[in-house]
């Protein structure tokens, strides 16, 4: 037998039943590929073990994916699997799914020490999510990981836990033993790793030179401006990076931080795909601004997504981002969070500017939600996209802002440039746009000739029956439209033929 896939969840088969099924897989020595679902079944300590057991004995396996999350295997569970583990020296690629199972830092431990056998594995995916680990088992995982030399590819889910500024660092003392990993995956989010834990981590990711592909998720962590720059420093090392996603939001991240942070990102020259988040900090008008500058530098990038959302950044940060993404000429795909950020006129203007450089997007996602953006910011964010003659999808949130009749129609003006716009979502809610707002809308939509997706959002506006029908008339012009959304919430309709 060379192949087995098990699938056995939702069947509480508890711990006699898992014991059993060990028993049965001690048998099959040139088992090579193993898939088992062993998903919320009850299994204990006992059962967990008695897998564990089992496994020991397939000596011949290269590929194991085990999923036993959501059951109650405890560090006794944990530890007997680590056992069974350390026995699979050939062992080359393995999932392992431990999710809400009270492991603990005994059983985190014992699996690191098991894992530590596991020398020939290239790609490990490790799910230890809300399993009340510490530092002190966190720090042991590292360890176990430092001896997995031949790792290419690690996703490690430890989020949800108690790891804190030693386990954090302990992490990153262990990956960097990992040199030559290429894709790391690792999230810490919401474990109280603070300043210490983010610059010892970025310490051990200084090491990993050879990575091209980082996702990093250390959202809710305290982490602060001294361990942004801390983690920073690291990142700056990975010259080789070509995709890098990285949480930060909800860290007391300030306007110096945000600044490094695009400062060490600027020696990621190779960077082509970038996703940051930093939603819900203190960066401000300065962090923004400084982040900007600093992505201009990052002359490869061809998809960008940047959240900013919450962050106070105002006018003069907005202008400021405007500025730094005017050099990205390079961007194909641009995603954009700026919602509740408090900018006015000024900053959508500076924003539309700096659209305007990037000719080359075919892809942009612009969230402006809940600001004070009016006529002349929202006309000018219109003529800035109509350089963006390559756009083929655009969408475009201004929920909650202050436009009127003017920018409505100026915005449609800008969207006649758009010639290549096939699908368009375009969210104008609760603004103050009337009937001659919304024909003029709509005259500007009649040029968009190749639209075949089209959704409309006017709700709580004031555009009355003739608006609705200067609408309709520009509507009725795109003749390739094959899906239309149009919310208007009036108390009078016109009916019209597209």
């Amino acid at each position: 037998m060379l192949n087995l896939k098990q699938y056995t969840h939702y069947n509480s088969i508890g711990d006699e039943g898992a014991s059993g099924l060990g028993s049965g897989l001690a048998n099959c020595i040139n088992l090579s590929n193993l898939t088992l679902n062993l998903y919320h079944n009850q299994i204990g300590a006992n059962g967990a073990s008695g897998l564990g057991s089992g496994l020991a004995n397939c000596i011949n396996l290269s590929n194991l994916t085990l999923i036993l999350d959501e059951n109650k295997i405890g560090a006794k569970g944990a530890s007997g699997l680590g056992s069974g583990l350390a026995n699979c020296i050939n062992l080359s690629n393995l999932t392992l799914d431990l999710r809400k199972n009270q492991i603990g830092d005994k059983g985190a431990s014992g699996l690191g020490s098991g894992l530590a056998n596991c020398i020939n594995l290239s790609n490990l995916k490790l799910d230890l999510r809300e399993n009340k680990i510490g530092a002190m088992a966190a720090s042991g995982l590292g360890s176990g990981l430092a001896n997995c030399i031949n790792l290419s590819n690690l996703t490690l889910n430890l989020g949800i836990n108690q790891i804190g500024a030693k386990g954090a660092s302990g992490l990153g003392s262990g990956l960097a033993n990992c040199i030559n990993l290429s894709n790391l995956t690792l999230d810490l989010g919401y474990n109280q790793i603070g300043a210490m834990g983010a610059s010892g981590l970025g310490s051990g990711l200084a090491n990993s030179i050879n990575l091209s592909i980082l996702t990093l998720d250390l959202g809710l962590n305290q982490i602060s401006d001294e361990g942004v720059l801390g983690l920073c420093s690291g990142i700056a090392n990975s010259i080789n990076l070509s995709n890098l996603t990285l949480k930060l939001f909800y860290n007391q991240i300030g306007a110096k931080s945000a600044s490094g942070l695009g400062s060490g990102l600027a020696n990621c020259i190779n960077l082509s795909n970038l996703t940051l988040d930093l939603g819900t900090n203190q960066i401000g008008d300065q962090g923004a601004s400084g982040l900007g500058s600093s992505l201009a530098n990052c002359i490869n990038l061809s998809n960008l997504t940047l959240d900013l959302r919450k962050n106070q950044i105002g006018d003069k940060g907005a202008s400021g981002l405007g500025s730094g993404l005017a050099n990205c000429i390079n961007l194909s795909n641009l995603t954009l969070d700026l919602g509740s950020v408090q900018i006015g006129d000024e900053g959508a203007s500076g924003l539309g500017s700096g659209f305007a450089n990037c000719i080359n997007l075919s892809n942009l996602t612009i969230d402006l939600r809940y600001n004070e953006i009016g006529d002349k910011g929202a006309s000018v964010l219109g003529s800035g996209l109509a350089n963006c003659i390559n756009l083929s999808n655009l969408t475009l949130n201004l929920y909650k802002n202050q436009i009127g009749d003017q920018s409505a129609s100026g915005l449609g003006s800008g969207l006649a440039n758009c010639i290549n716009l096939s699908n368009l979502k375009l969210d104008l809610r609760y603004n103050s746009i009337g009937a001659k707002g919304a024909s003029g809308l709509g005259s500007g939509l009649a040029k968009c000739i190749n639209l075949s997706n089209l959704t409309l959002n006017l709700m709580y506006n004031q555009i009355g029956a003739n608006g609705a029908s200067g609408l309709g008339s520009g509507l009725a012009n795109c003749i390739n439209l094959s899906n239309l959304t149009l919310i208007l919430e009036q108390k009078e309709f016109i009916c019209f033929g597209l």
